[in-house]
């Protein structure tokens, strides 16, 4: 196809531009600081060794190690300029910078073209004449209230259901389901991830549509279906000018999920108070420190033929993560692809935990996708992560995904995905740019 044989000839010299403007950036450093004098590339390379622990650093510890590693970044950089404009080479550092800074932007693009995933097929949206809006005050801290979510709903024509917790709780799929008994052809939710999956749980069941209003903290499942997370109100156009997405659904321990399951040292991350202040931060603080000194019950799992042993942080996510998330921070490229995704982290040291940043490339890292996956451990009861929510579960904990369980309703012109940046892997980068076309030109 000639589209096809375009996108591929593109991400080619991309790929080539990236090679040959990274090998330009080592051999400018090797041809006129190197030549002049070895100790001037070796202070490069130590500058930029000493920045990039320094990242590491920042990102896994707290307290006066953070303070010291944030000021490691500041005066390595500062180091290596000041030593190569004593030596008149300052040019020598800005050349080789902006070389390096091609490469990478030319790598990521080649490799964005080349892992970007088919976007989820619209369909139709159905005829509702009865939608019904379950509300969740509480979520978001008030965005309910701050963005008028219910006047702007029964302005649409939905009938709006404002929870109300009774000793602190209240049954929102109970509330789904005496909707749909009393006509609701739609349930919506204006709430977290937990709260929505409940929800959507009803809704695949009756075979009826689901609004998804992103009036939570983080909104992960909004931001996968390409919903304005930023004003939450926006998701109400789907009720008059909307399409319909068909997604997966999973479930773990009877338990629906629209975004992740966690166990170990992940679901010891969600216990904690902090996370649902700080969801990213909570976890990049204390997943490593978990790690090495992790206490917890002794897990396996199986996903589909592929057997984790011993692990002591397993994710199990609606459809997998990008290949550089190891912890259900990001994005998935797809939310229909019919499978889980399981990610299995066994270290043994400081700084193998560390090195979890590395993503895909780290050591003591499993990853694999199956349509279900059986964890177990040497204790009957163990704490889980369930889209955020910390809960226990018996052992074994099943999990499963239902492909394309779900009917959507979104808006027709939305957001969008914006796939996120790859992580640079020359590998790939080589084997795009040294590929030959698939049809070579006749003689």
């Amino acid at each position: 196809m000639p589209g096809m044989e375009t996108t591929m000839r593109g991400q080619r010299w991309l790929a080539r531009l990236s090679l040959a403007a990274a090998a330009a950036s080592v051999l400018v450093l090797a041809v006129f600081a190197g030549l002049r004098t070895f100790a001037l590339l070796a202070v490069g390379l130590t500058g930029l060794a000493l920045t990039a622990a320094g990242v590491w650093w920042t990102l896994t510890r707290r307290g006066v190690l953070r303070v010291l590693a944030v000021l490691l970044i500041l005066a390595s950089p500062a180091w290596v300029v000041v030593t190569y404009t004593r030596a008149e080479l300052a040019w020598v550092v800005a050349t080789a910078g902006g070389l390096w800074l091609v490469a990478a932007g030319a790598g990521r693009a080649a490799l964005l073209r080349h892992e970007a995933p088919p976007a989820i097929r619209e369909h139709p949206a159905p005829v509702v004449r009865h939608p019904v809006v379950i509300m969740n005050p509480r979520s978001g801290g008030g965005k309910v209230r701050r963005f008028e979510l219910r006047e702007k709903a029964e302005f649409l024509g939905a009938e709006v259901v404002i929870l109300e917790y009774r000793d602190g709780t209240t049954d929102v799929a109970e509330i789904a389901r005496k909707a749909a008994a009393g006509g609701a052809d739609l349930l919506g939710v204006a709430g977290g991830d937990g709260t929505q999956a409940l929800v959507a749980d009803v809704a695949a069941a009756l075979d009826l549509p689901f609004l998804v209003v992103p009036a939570g903290t983080r909104n992960h499942f909004a931001l996968d279906l390409g919903l304005d997370r930023d004003d939450p109100s926006k998701a109400l156009d789907a009720l008059s000018d909307g399409v319909e997405l068909h997604v997966d659904l999973g479930r773990a321990g009877g338990r629906p999920f629209v975004n992740n399951v966690s166990f170990g040292a992940y679901a010891e991350v969600v216990q904690s108070p902090e996370y649902r202040d700080g969801k990213t931060r909570t976890t990049l603080e204390l997943l490593p420190e978990l790690l090495v000194g992790h206490e917890g019950a002794r897990l396996t799992a199986r996903a589909g033929d592929f057997a984790f042993s011993g692990p002591q942080a397993l994710l199990v996510s609606n459809n997998p993560y990008g290949s550089g998330d190891i912890a259900g921070l990001g994005r998935r490229p797809r939310l229909d692809g019919g499978e889980l995704g399981a990610v299995g982290v066994r270290v043994t040291g400081a700084a193998q935990a560390a090195g979890l940043l590395r993503g895909r490339r780290a050591t003591g890292l499993s990853r694999t996708t199956a349509r279900d996956v059986v964890v177990d451990a040497d204790r009957e009861w163990i704490p889980v992560g369930i889209d955020g929510e910390a809960v226990r579960m018996r052992t074994p904990v099943h999990c499963e995904v239902r492909p394309r369980a779900l009917r959507v309703l979104v808006p027709r012109h939305r957001p969008g995905v914006r796939p996120a940046a790859p992580r640079l892997d020359w590998r790939v980068l080589g084997t795009l740019g040294l590929a030959r076309a698939a049809h070579p030109a006749p003689r």
